[in-house]
């Protein structure tokens, strides 16, 4: 009998920017994981994807486990060298997701920096216009990350799909269908945006969900305001943070999502370095725990 909880999978995010994914898979698959999103930060690094892919299957094995979205993280919209590299990686991305099992690759649009947001519309649409077309030709749909990347409306580095002005922006520029967003509430809540109604509103856009929370300090902000010198806000991962994932969760299923909540470490104040994996294994079971907990078949009569 297929499980309807795993309409919506656990999982965690890979780096794959470097050799070792596979091996990587391997050794965490025995905690409970239920999907995998390997990703590339900047540049795939000349790596050979369709066995990479492969391998990464292998690694998998007959384990109840998937990909359904790898990452290409940087930015796209210049001509550095380093963009370049970010924009042959996007491409490579789609073009071998399907080596990896995966449907959607994920990233950020990329940005001309240092401008307003809405300098880099012309060339977001140039871009992902044909990108965009490039994906839909494979049945692969693109998903844009909802981090600011210390960028706001005025300047910035790297992403302009962090607030939801900018998308109706973007999705005006590019109504094709298989461009959504991948979505945490973390983003959203570094802005003081409440970040659950988004889904309701947005929940046909969201492709690909990141497992990242944050916690807002109030009195921080109360006291020192959103811009002084004192720290406001924390990344947390699920489960430490202020997010209620049994709402979110519900809210995804209620807009019709399914796919994976990939958890995105690395960034939690407390659980890292040593504690990186009992953080990320805690937000699993919490995750897990959100989305209803174990199955329960309803019973015939």
């Amino acid at each position: 009998m297929t499980n309807p909880a795993k309409a919506i999978r656990i999982g965690t995010m890979i780096n794959s920017t470097q050799a070792g994914t596979p091996e990587r898979i391997k050794e965490i698959a025995p905690l409970g994981f239920e999907s995998f999103e390997p990703f590339f930060w900047q540049s795939t690094n000349g790596q050979d994807l369709p066995e990479l892919g492969k391998r990464c299957l292998d690694a998998i094995g007959n384990r109840d486990i998937t990909i359904s979205t790898i990452g290409m993280f940087g930015n796209p919209l210049e001509g550095g060298e380093m963009d370049r590299q970010t924009l042959q990686g996007w491409k490579d991305c789609i073009d071998n997701a399907h080596h990896f099992g995966a449907t959607c690759v994920a990233g950020f649009t990329g940005r001309i920096r240092n401008k307003p947001l809405t300098d880099s519309l012309p060339a977001y649409k140039a871009v992902w216009s044909e990108l965009g077309k490039r994906a839909a030709d494979k049945g692969i749909r693109i998903a844009f990350e909802n981090c600011s990347m210390d960028g706001n409306w005025a300047t910035g580095d790297w992403n302009i799909a962090h607030n939801p002005d900018a998308w109706e922006l973007m999705f005006n520029e590019t109504p094709d269908d298989n461009l959504g967003l991948e979505w945490e509430p973390a983003h959203q809540l570094v802005y003081l945006i409440d970040p659950t109604p988004q889904i309701r509103k947005w929940a046909p856009k969201i492709f690909h969900v990141h497992g990242k929370d944050a916690t807002v300090r109030w009195d921080v902000i109360r006291e020192h305001g959103a811009f002084g010198k004192e720290k406001f806000i924390f990344h947390r991962t699920p489960g430490f943070g202020d997010s209620n994932w049994t709402n979110i969760i519900s809210d995804l299923r209620l807009g019709g999502y399914t796919g994976s909540i990939d958890i995105e470490g690395w960034h939690d104040p407390v659980y890292r370095e040593e504690l990186e994996m009992t953080g990320q294994v805690y937000a699993l079971n919490h995750l897990k725990q959100a989305r209803g907990g174990d199955f329960v078949a309803l019973a015939a009569h």
